[in-house]
This record gives C-alpha cells, structure tokens and sequence, in this order.
C-alpha cells in the first residue's frame, strides 16, 4: 500500500493551539467543545461522547477521531490501545460502527463485483493507480469464487480536484463501469466521460474513516483493514470476526 501524504489535519493541529487559547469550554459542555474543534481545526465533529479514558471527550470527525480534554484546553490525535484486553485497538473499535452507517448514502455509487454464492461483503476503497490495487483486482475472480462480493468506493490518492480524480469518475461514468475499471486497472486509457459518480463524496468519506492510502477495506461490522488482503487471508479475516 503506498501513503501519499499524512492527514492535512496534522499541519492544522499545529497552527491550532492560539485558536485553542482563545476559546473557551466548561465542563462537560459537549457542543462547545464541538465548536471549539470545529473553529480551530475546521473539522466537521460528527459526534462527540465520552472516551476510555477519564477526562477526555472521543470526537467523531470528518478527519477521524480526535480525543480532547473536557475543559478543551488539549488535543490528541492517535490510536488508543486496551493493554488488557490483548492491545484492542479502541479508536478502530469507535469507528467501526459509524462506517457502516456513513457508506449507506453511498451504496448505489458504488461498483460491485457480486460472489455468485455470496458468503462475505467487503467495501473497498480504491485508485486506480495504486500498484496494490491493481493486484487485488486481478484477483477479483477468485474473491468472488471464495463467497466474497467486493464492492469499490474511489479513492484518488491525488485528491479532488486531481487528474487522477477525473480518471476515475470517467470510469465511474462509463458505458460499462465494471469493463472500464478492469482496463484502468491494467494502465489502459479509458474515455472521458463526466457524470454525478460522487468522486469527491467517496473521497470525503474515506478521510472521515481514517483512511490515507489504497487499498483499504471495509468489513462487514465496519473494521477497517488497510492495505492488500489475498483472497484466501482476507477470507480468514471475515470469517475470524464474526
């Protein structure tokens, strides 16, 4: 999996601490401390609630989680870790659910390459580019002989707007979707075409689920798996968590 860039938020948490100075939060005042993120950091917070952790507040984000204190004076952005319970990453556990609720809107947009005895149903982030994705899709055939329906949301690595953007909104929006993606898959030029594909909707949402690189799958309960998965592992991994 290649990373083009670290979250944009990261610059903005270090420019923000002055805005942070300058705003103020009382107690468990849950909305104030909803605007003071959205003001110093320009996030959407989709929800906030108590975390793991006494004193500190788990912010939902259009950017992914966020952890602040409740009198809004300090910020952390990472993975929280459950020592006792065999390192369970906590962050990934809040955002499982949200996603599978989050990628609803987007379900007619996306491309599905359907398991004729369909066991598992993965969503998967993509670019058409990305040299690990491109081997996953060579792969397809065999994820669907294993019972595993693949369903494809974009991910241009190089944002929107981006040419790598209207690359795949041309693949989105052609004639054949399917046929398009195999021959953009394999470094084929593909006719422009232009249509509501929701590019930049699917990209917004793979940031609001942490996400900064392609592949990354989604799985049923909303897990996020980042990265390449063989056919045969990934079928473990789905059949691991339920």
């Amino acid at each position: 999996m290649k990373f083009t860039r670290t979250f944009s938020l990261i610059a903005a948490m270090m420019i923000a601490p002055a805005a942070f100075a300058a705003s103020s939060s009382t107690g468990d005042d849950t909305e104030a401390l909803k605007q003071k993120l959205s003001d110093a950091l320009s996030v959407e917070v989709i929800s906030i609630k108590p975390s793991p952790i006494s004193e500190l507040y788990e912010a939902f984000t259009d950017r992914g989680v966020l952890y602040i204190t409740k009198d809004g004076s300090k910020l952390f952005h990472g993975n929280l870790y459950d020592l006792d319970k065999g390192m369970k990453n906590l962050t990934e556990a809040a955002m499982s659910g949200p996603r599978v609720d989050m990628m609803k809107p987007l379900e007619d947009s996306m491309l599905v390459y359907k398991a004729k005895n369909e066991k598992h149903v993965v969503t998967i982030f993509t670019d058409v580019s990305c040299g690990y994705c491109r081997k996953l899709h060579n792969e397809m055939q065999e994820y669907n002989d294993l019972g595993i329906t693949v369903r494809y949301l974009a991910f241009p690595r190089a944002g929107v707007p981006s040419a790598n953007a209207d690359e795949m909104e041309s693949v989105w929006c052609a004639a054949d979707p399917l046929k398009a993606m195999g021959a953009a898959k394999n470094g084929k030029a593909v006719k422009q075409a232009s249509c509501d594909a929701k590019i930049k909707e699917q990209y917004e949402l793979g940031q609001a689920f942490g996400i900064n690189g392609t592949p990354a799958i989604i799985l049923e309960d909303g897990t996020l798996i980042p990265g390449y998965q063989p056919p045969k592992a990934l079928l473990r991994t789905l059949e691991s968590v339920q």
